[in-house]
């Protein structure tokens, strides 16, 4: 049987704004916006909601994924600037990634139009549950460390780097599974699951859930089911996913962000005693075989099958420093080049430390780089896509 990697389950078109100090300053001072407005938890119903919780975000040095009234306020606020069109969802990044290292997958899209046939390379095969093209953007923002954005009453400074998603996408919302998925799945070597935080009606969220799992009945007993958590829209849907597909999940995944949504509170990335609290308490709500959180410092995956995945963790950080240094478009001989370079000292430290706190643990430092214009968004997608690399069937690269 020819084994494939199957991703799913919601493709996105993404507005990639091109970070603009003078823009956003112009904008701040059209609707005079002041420091003590800023918020993380506005409603985003127009462009200086938007504005302000861009600015509020960039001030926390944050990453996030928000709700927008319509689409129209992204197209309106991405007019001011200058963007790239590119193609997201973690299980699309994820296959755009397989397809730089010579590796084919299978990509379930709730939607479809011109911009993803003419930039979804050849090497994707594609199953999908549109109906009709549609275009929703969502709206990426990529923010420096040290950007510096004067306000009518003083200035925000971003401690770091990380990037924010807007976006208001019915398919998406809807998340309609293609009846070809379970043909898919019959082959799949692994399967990613992905894209239900955008999800907003708790009773179709449990019907595509059954769906799902009914689907997933034709996967082979050896295939591998990753399930990378997101920003949910409606964070109580969160667990309404786990109770119904943790019992079917090999690997579970989340970035630093949602690790600390999780918790309700901030973690000190690089103290040990800190993280090996935080894993004890997040797996407590998530037994699984292995659980893996990706962070800038470390990624450390904690279970029974924790070991098992280590090369999987290497492959996947590897390639998520190459996106950071490189971006779009980089090669599995780039990804070899990154695997030479200085790792993270705090991080290693970390990992060595939580190592030898949970003997179920395994974890890999992330690279520390020097970079003048880094890729901060889709590293945790392509965090995901390298870590599948390593589960590909044997011959599966091109």
């Amino acid at each position: 049987m020819d084994r494939k990697l199957v991703l799913g389950l919601g493709g996105t078109v993404d507005y990639e704004l091109r970070w603009d100090v003078a823009v956003l300053e112009r904008l701040a001072e059209e609707h005079g916006v002041r420091r003590d407005e800023l918020t993380l938890t506005a409603q985003i119903v127009d462009e200086r909601s938007l504005l302000i919780t861009v600015l509020a975000f960039a001030a926390a040095g944050t990453g996030a994924e928000r709700f927008v009234a319509s689409s129209d306020v992204v197209e309106r606020f991405a007019a001011h600037f200058a963007y790239d069109v590119t193609l997201g969802g973690t299980g699309v990044r994820a296959g755009l990634v397989l397809d730089s290292l010579g590796i084919p997958s299978v990509q379930h899209l709730v939607s479809i139009d011109d911009n993803v046939r003419r930039l979804l390379p050849r090497a994707i095969t594609i199953v999908s549950s549109a109906a009709e093209d549609t275009l929703d953007p969502h709206l990426i923002v990529q923010y420096p460390a040290g950007a510096r954005v004067r306000l009518v009453d003083g200035e925000i400074v971003s401690p770091g780097a990380n990037r924010l998603i807007f976006a208001n996408d019915p398919p998406n919302r809807t998340m309609a599974i293609a009846p070809a998925l379970a043909d898919a799945l019959s082959q799949a070597a692994a399967f990613l699951i992905s894209g239900f935080n955008t999800m907003q009606d708790h009773d179709l969220l449990v019907h595509r859930l059954h769906q799902l799992r009914v689907a997933m009945r034709e996967l082979p007993d050896d295939a591998l089911v990753y399930y990378e958590d997101a920003g949910f829209y409606t964070r109580a849907f969160a667990e309404t996913v786990r109770r119904r597909l943790l019992p079917h999940i090999d690997v579970y995944g989340m970035n630093e962000d949602e690790l600390q949504e999780y918790l309700g509170r901030a973690v000190d990335l690089l103290d040990p005693a800190a993280v090996v609290a935080a894993l004890d308490e997040v797996r407590a709500i998530t037994p699984v075989p292995a659980l893996v959180v990706h962070t800038r410092y470390w990624a450390l995956a904690v279970g029974s099958d924790a070991a098992r995945h280590r090369a999987a963790l290497e492959s996947a950080v590897r390639v998520a420093a190459t996106r950071y240094r490189l971006g779009d478009g980089f090669s599995a001989e780039d990804a070899d080049e990154t695997s030479t370079m200085r790792r993270h000292h705090g991080g290693a430290e970390l990992v060595r430390a939580v190592e030898e706190a949970m003997p179920d643990a395994a974890g890999v430092a992330a690279f520390s780089l020097d970079v003048a214009t880094p890729t901060t968004i889709g590293l945790g997608d392509t965090f995901v896509g390298g870590f599948l690399a390593a589960h590909a069937p044997s011959g599966a690269h091109s």
